[in-house]
């Protein structure tokens, strides 16, 4: 499989700057090339400010930036792409212009070298007639703004090999994007029912009373957006909206660009937005957002229907890469078959459409996936917009996915991992608080109950199985880390049982894993205090076995490099006072004695411990204590699951909290 280690952009304007930007901040090697001396000077100044001001924020270090920037070289000399592995084309949307490119790209680069199209319109296929070695183009379809937004679209043309693809595929999870899998189809997914959604709201305009700020106002109530349609053209460019409407029209009479949009792109002006009238009619309203959930549904009716996409992707597309609070997907299925039908009928009966046959299967979102290579299995929880929280379906999900792998007499070992930004950020806090507002207490124990089977069937393997902590790993996901043999983790990665810090325990057999892994001492001090560990002190501390580059994670799939051994580690001197201290002592006597502390890790410790819930901190210390196995924590889950602490706890993340011990 082809290792991406360094990067050209063609384009070094907006996008191609803050694409430059990712790459060399997730570590490559980045060649801005663009034919305009001043633009590509204007590029590595725009970079240059953008670091500044994540500095100054915080986002990054000093030394980070520094280091950012010595990775980015700016050229005018295209020749200089010939020795990267990987160029992707940034410039204007002119499928002409893009054409000349890749023919001059061809002439260039190696025939190893992967060509992308970050096109948001064109057909990925008809640009690479213009690539020889058609199988080696791809589209890459990044979003605004790249270096900051996660999600991207990978679109194969005709030839495209599936060699290329899984090249891409890794690319964009090494380069700290969410990546999903599109069709080659005129808008892809996401500007597919995007754009449509942004003309529909100009159409609006025509409703006696509508007013950009009245149709901006409900649109971000309906879609729990911080932006509305017209604020985003303002932001994004007028003109772009009606580019990509135009590239959408061969799908139907709907997809015609509105007269409106039409107008003020000829005008030259954004849209002027001012305040919304708050005494119109809720009739008014109403209309709106029937008329914008419609062409929702509709549009992604057909995109389902066609296969361009699958729904978790469509999904993620609207959650991460437009930043929705809820998928168009998740929106269909609340609201319903039947109106669903209801307003997809009144949409299409309006502009002369076809109605598209609404099928409620099609709405089934996966979100663990299986793949086999080289004798190994890779397990991969996909839920990145959700940072692959634990709820029912997919620990259903695991465990098929886990069992399939089991069963595999060709498979001899299974790593599991996360896309995104975490590897598991714990058990899905909206399932436990809606069940707790419900009084549904037995649907949690049930769904702990069986976790726990779960996890206890991986404990069980008889292969070796392998944790790759690619992210964040809190609650839930770290005591799936510690049913596995092995727990490699990236630098990048941080872990910690946050669960007393919320009013709750660890209840999918961390209390007592954790204790067999590290002994009671720091098993205590890690679940009580819910300390943030990062990759390094990890490993000092004996949590986990090897940090490893992701470069090499994949190696390892592929079967070209070995799985680190185990090693003995001794327990540094501050660790081995904590572990000590923790393993002979209560925790109410620590919190209420005046203890006499070896170290600042023990005093940020007690600091911690008297913020913590007490009951939760009572009941997981007594777990610890016990021993007796993963099982036993079921019997407080009723209890604490209905106490005022965790209701206050769970419903108030990233909140400071005085817990009352009830």
């Amino acid at each position: 499989m082809k290792q991406i280690h360094s990067v050209g952009v063609v384009g070094a304007g907006t996008m191609g700057s803050a694409l430059a930007q990712k790459f060399a901040q997730q570590g490559f090697e980045v060649i801005l090339c663009d034919l305009n001396t001043p633009q590509v000077e204007k590029g590595l100044s725009g970079i240059r400010k953008m670091l500044e001001q994540g500095v100054e924020r915080g986002v990054f270090t000093e030394g980070k930036k520094e280091e950012t920037l010595m990775r980015i070289t700016g050229t005018d000399d295209d020749q200089l792409l010939a020795g990267c592995d990987l160029v992707i084309e940034a410039v204007f949307e002119n499928l002409e212009v893009k054409q000349q490119l890749f023919e001059r790209l061809s002439g260039i680069v190696p025939q190893t070298t992967i060509l992308a199209t970050n096109t948001s319109s064109f057909s990925v296929t008809e640009l690479a007639g213009a690539v020889s070695c058609p199988e080696r183009f791809v589209g890459l379809h990044f979003f605004y703004h790249a270096a900051k937004n996660r999600l991207v679209e990978i679109i194969p043309g005709e030839k495209t090999s599936r060699q290329t693809l899984e090249s891409c595929y890794r690319f964009s999870l090494l380069a700290g994007k969410d990546p999903i899998f599109t069709k080659d189809r005129y808008g892809f997914a996401v500007n597919r029912f995007f754009v449509p959604w942004l003309n529909e709201s100009v159409r609006l305009l025509d409703l006696p009373g509508a007013s950009p700020a009245l149709i901006d106002a409900v649109a971000r109530e309906v879609f729990g957006i911080g932006m509305g349609p017209f604020a985003l053209m303002n932001a994004t460019g007028v003109p772009i909206a009606l580019h990509a409407q135009r590239t959408l029209q061969a799908f139907g009479p709907s997809y015609q660009p509105a007269k409106r949009l039409e107008q003020q792109v000829e005008a030259g002006k954004n849209w002027e937005i001012g305040e919304a009238n708050t005494s119109v009619s809720d009739n008014l309203k109403i209309a709106i957002e029937e008329h914008l959930l419609g062409v929702i549904y509709f549009v992604c009716s057909q995109i389902l229907n066609e296969e361009v996409c699958a729904a978790a992707g469509l999904d993620r597309g609207a959650r991460i890469g437009l930043r929705w609070k809820r998928g168009p997907v998740a929106m269909m299925e609340k609201a319903g078959k039947q109106e669903v039908e209801r307003l997809v009928r009144n949409y299409c009966n309006k502009y002369g459409e076809q109605a598209p046959a609404i099928d409620p299967s099609r709405w089934a979102r996966q979100f663990v996936f299986l793949r086999k290579m080289a004798g190994n299995a890779l397990i991969t929880i996909d839920r990145p917009e959700d940072l692959n929280a634990l709820n029912e379906q997919v620990m259903k999900e695991l465990d098929a996915r886990f069992s399939e792998a089991e069963k595999d007499p060709e498979i001899r070992q299974i790593f599991l991992t996360g896309v995104g930004k975490a590897f598991v950020a714990g058990a899905d806090i909206g399932f436990f608080l809606k069940n707790m507002k419900k009084g549904s207490l037995d649907r949690i124990v049930a769904f702990t109950r069986f976790g726990q089977e779960v996890f206890q069937r991986i404990d069980n393997s008889r292969k070796q199985v392998i944790a790759v902590l690619n992210g964040l790993t809190l609650g839930g996901g770290l005591e799936l880390a510690l049913c596995c043999d092995m727990i490699l983790a990236f630098p990048s990665a941080k872990m910690a049982f946050p669960e007393t810090g919320i009013g709750i325990y660890p209840g999918l057999g961390g209390t007592r894993r954790t204790s067999a892994r590290l002994g009671k001492g720091l098993a205590k001090y890690l679940i009580l205090t819910g300390r943030m560990l990062d990759a390094d002190t990890a490993l000092s501390i004996g949590l986990t076995d090897a940090v490893i580059a992701p470069n090499d994670f994949f190696r390892m799939l592929d079967g070209e490099l070995p799985v680190p051994e185990k090693t003995d580690r001794k327990l540094p001197e501050e660790w081995a006072a904590i572990e000590h201290l923790y393993a002979r002592e209560h925790v109410s006597d620590l919190v209420e004695k005046n203890v006499e502390v070896q170290n600042q890790l023990m005093a940020d410790a007690l600091k911690s411990l008297r913020r913590k819930a007490p009951l939760a901190v009572k009941i997981a210390e007594h777990l610890i204590e016990e021993g007796k196995g993963p099982e036993s924590e079921l019997e407080q889950l009723p209890f604490i699951f209905n106490t005022n602490d965790a209701m206050k706890g769970l419903s108030s993340l990233g909140k400071g909290v005085k817990y009352q011990g009830n």
